[in-house]
Parts: C-alpha cells; sequence; structure tokens
C-alpha cells in the first residue's frame, strides 16, 4: 500500500473547483494503514479490513413475531370462528419436544421456535393472544376468521442467509454493525490500525493555552487542540507535537522526527509562500509542497505535499477556514488513507428560513441551524457573524448550510444542502 502520490498535488496556478480537487484525491490516495484483529466488542469507530460472510442463517429457524397462538391456517375456517384444542406451549429457548400435528393449536411466546409437522411442514400462523378467546382452563381456544399463512411468523434467514457478506471492508464499525456481527456468531474481527496524524502549531505569537498569561502581541493557540479533537473524531491515532518557534533550525528537526512516526502530518496557518515562512521553505527542501487555492469560501487555500514519506496537509490559520479546509478537503484524504470506503461528507434538503443577496462566485458554507418544521420540511437559518474567525459561531451551529456558487438571491422557501457537523466530523 502505498501513501497518497505526490503527483496528486500538483496543479496549475489559479482558483480550482471543489469537485476537481476531491476528484484528484479519491483517484491518487490509498490505504497505508496494517491490519491487527481484534475483539468485536472493541470495534466501534474501527474500519473493517475484510468483509464478514455469515455461516449461519438468522433467524437461525421460523418462529413467533409475538405472544399467541401457533396454528396450521388451513385448520381454520375463513369465514367463521374455529375452535381448536391447545395441547402444548413452547416458549423461547424451549422448543416443542415432538413434531407438530394439524387440528391443534399450540400457546407460543416471542422468538419461540415454530416446531416442524409430522411431514416436515409444520404451524405457518401465529394469531396473537387478544384475538383469541380461551375456554376452559385454556385447553380450548376460538379463533377468528381470516388467518392467513405467514401472519406473525419470522422466517427462517429472513434477516441474514447463511453465505451472505453482512459487512464490508471499507465500512466503520458503529453500534448496529457490532450487533450484526454478533449476530453471526462473530467474536473477532480484522481492522485497519489506526493512521497516525501529528499535529503541530508554529509561530513566535503562538501560546499553549497551559499558560496563565498572554504576551503582549501573543494569542492562545485553538486551532492544534481543535484539529486535533477532529482527528480523533475520524478515528486517527494522534500526535501533539506542539508549537514550534520561528526557528528553521528547530523547525526542520521537528518535521524531519515527526515524519518517521507518522502517516500525516497537519499545520495551521504559518504555511504561506513569503521567504520568511519557514514551514514552506523547509518543506520544499525536505520533500514537496503545492498550495490549492479551492473555488469556495471560508477556506479557499490549503497546502498539500509530502515529506520523508508522510502526507503533509496546511490548513488555513483562520479557525473557521481550518475546520472547513479539515472537513472538506483533509477529511476525504485521511479517512481514504485509513482504508475507510464511505469518505463523502453527507448533506441534507432543507429549506431556507432565511433570505440572503451576495455575490457569485465561489462554493460557500455558511455556519447555520437546523430545525425541525412545522408539519413540512425541516428549516435551516444562517448565524449572525460568518467570519472565518468567529469560533464561536461553530459552536452556536449545528451545520453548514451549503450556497452553491452561482447562486446571488436566497428566499425564504428555497431548497439548499445542509450538512451536519455531528456527520461530518467522524
Amino acid at each position: 500500500m502505498s501513501i497518497i502520490k505526490d503527483d496528486c498535488f500538483n496543479v496549475v496556478d489559479g482558483l480550482m473547483e471543489l469537485s476537481d480537487a476531491l476528484g484528484l484525491i479519491k483517484s491518487r490516495t490509498t490505504n497505508v494503514c496494517g491490519v491487527e484483529d481484534i475483539p468485536l466488542s472493541d470495534g466501534l469507530g474501527r474500519i473493517l479490513a475484510e468483509d464478514i460472510k455469515s455461516s449461519v442463517n438468522v433467524p437461525p429457524h421460523n418462529n413467533s413475531a409475538m405472544d399467541g397462538y401457533a396454528v396450521f391456517a388451513d385448520d381454520l375456517s375463513a369465514t367463521e370462528p374455529t375452535r381448536l384444542p391447545v395441547s402444548g406451549r413452547i416458549a423461547a429457548g424451549h422448543p416443542l419436544p415432538r413434531p407438530a400435528k394439524p387440528g391443534e393449536a399450540l400457546r407460543i411466546f416471542t422468538g419461540a421456535p415454530l416446531p416442524p409437522g409430522l411431514n416436515g411442514n409444520g404451524p405457518d400462523s401465529v394469531v396473537m393472544q387478544e384475538k383469541v378467546t380461551v375456554e376452559g382452563d385454556g385447553d380450548m381456544a376460538v379463533f377468528p376468521p381470516g388467518v392467513k399463512s405467514g401472519d406473525n411468523c419470522r422466517k427462517m434467514g429472513e434477516d441474514v442467509k447463511s453465505g451472505d457478506i453482512i459487512l464490508r471492508s471499507g465500512q466503520m464499525l458503529r453500534a448496529q454493525e457490532i450487533g450484526l456481527g454478533a449476530a453471526v456468531g462473530q467474536t473477532t474481527v480484522k481492522v485497519y490500525k489506526r493512521l497516525r496524524a501529528g499535529v503541530f502549531s508554529t509561530g513566535d505569537e503562538i501560546t499553549d493555552a497551559s499558560n496563565a498569561e498572554l504576551k503582549p502581541g501573543s494569542i492562545y493557540d485553538a486551532n492544534r487542540p481543535t484539529v486535533i479533537a477532529l482527528l480523533k473524531g475520524l478515528g486517527c491515532e494522534v500526535t501533539d507535537l506542539g508549537i514550534l518557534p520561528d526557528d528553521p533550525d528547530i523547525i526542520r528537526a521537528a518535521l524531519k522526527k515527526a515524519a518517521g512516526n507518522n502517516d500525516v502530518l497537519l499545520t495551521s496557518g504559518g504555511v504561506s509562500v513569503g521567504d520568511e515562512d519557514h514551514v514552506a521553505n523547509i518543506l520544499k527542501d525536505m520533500g514537496s509542497l503545492h498550495f490549492w487555492r479551492l473555488r469556495v469560501k471560508p477556506g479557499k487555500p490549503v497546502a498539500l505535499g509530502t515529506i520523508d514519506g508522510a502526507a503533509f496537509v496546511g490548513l488555513p490559520g483562520n479557525p473557521v477556514s481550518a475546520m472547513v479546509t479539515l472537513m472538506m478537503v483533509a477529511r476525504p484524504m485521511i479517512l481514504l488513507m485509513s482504508g475507510r470506503s464511505d469518505i463523502d461528507v453527507p448533506r441534507y434538503l432543507a429549506q431556507a428560513d432565511f433570505s440572503l443577496e451576495r455575490r457569485a462566485g465561489r462554493l460557500e458554507w455558511m455556519r447555520g441551524n437546523l430545525e425541525p418544521g412545522n408539519d413540512g420540511p425541516a428549516l435551516v437559518n444562517i448565524f449572525s457573524s460568518q467570519g472565518s474567525g468567529i469560533l464561536s459561531s461553530m459552536v452556536a451551529a449545528n451545520g453548514f448550510v451549503e450556497i452553491p456558487a452561482d447562486t446571488t438571491s436566497i428566499k425564504k422557501g428555497d431548497m439548499l444542502n445542509f450538512i451536519p457537523f455531528n456527520e461530518a466530523f467522524r
């Protein structure tokens, strides 16, 4: 397996469409992670490294979908009530110890196996107990007309058939995938090892939040903790490389060491093309660095490259731009490197509950909130301040409202794409 190919980053000057950038990433990025066996119970959030095929039927036998009475549908009249003797009891985990016979009813409970008949075919219907009139001490029951074959019965293998592929390589395991694996008797799974990501900041003005006071001209480092948290949400094993001063020798040594221990390195800000930009110049000397200017807002600039076999991502310095670029550009690359197959950011149509006039030219993601509609489509509103440095807007919003590049006017009631944060950052 090879890392993302360097020529993927080499593009012509000018603004690039997001779709073109993603197309390059998808076509040129491959999995770089090895494989390990882990208990199924530890698989939450991990990515499958092989298909899982069921060796059993689920359910393993015909069974009752509710509490009631198991009968042969042919024994019941289509037009009149039918009286039958109740001659057996079947509970979940306790099969009837004999074949069932036509002309009898069997008390049965949810999940209990339907028994075979004398000639192989057993009761084919379950009548819910609320529709049955019990006589005497429960040894006779009266059934309503109109009972059909298959009523309230779960068929063997109706969920999963033996030999079915139930989970595919590249899937991220959620609780439901773990449950399905357990349902077919899976106890361990092969998964890709976690992608190793190193995150650092550079700049003499950047101060770690653990410091009690800021020096004049300094700012607290918000991007590094944010990027680390987002990468952990994507399943990465993250190393905090701290803050590097504006010293070329220190930066060079730190990058070389980090490249040997990580699959991808990320920074935010400080990767411009100026002569005083040490990170950019060092990366050009040690590996490769190319800049993409995307036709999007926010997050237009992004730097991609390689250094000593590790991929490199330079995110914009503004916190909102950094998060957007990580979500829309770095995320698909990171997931592909991790072995994951479903990498597209989910979008949902919702109705605008706002009006807006804007200049055409760039695809724009505006922070907003999705709310239930009144007996209609879900509604989206946008946050009052859309500046790329307003990190508090990411806290107030629950997703991005996506505005197409050629759109100049939005009216209430227009349908727009909405990207929820809770799905995009995983």
